[in-house]
């Protein structure tokens, strides 16, 4: 892993666990039955997956096109 593909995809993390928080605290759950967004832990988790994912597929573009350029 480059050193941008790892800060690419520790701010997807921040920034998703922000979101699934932000989401649990104006949406949540109503009913409390809901499985992610009923706890605030796991809504912040499941953000903070989602954006970690979400960014860490754009990170691997970065070594496509250091390689490319090479060729």
């Amino acid at each position: 892993m480059t050193r941008k593909s790892i800060i690419l995809t520790a701010l997807g993390i921040a920034i998703g666990a922000l979101g699934g928080w932000l989401y649990y605290y104006y949406v949540g759950c109503q009913s409390g039955t809901c499985a992610i967004t009923s706890r605030p832990l796991n809504s912040t988790l499941y953000g903070a997956l989602m954006g970690g994912l979400l960014l860490n597929t754009f990170s691997g573009d970065f070594a496509n096109q250091r390689s490319d350029k090479d060729n």
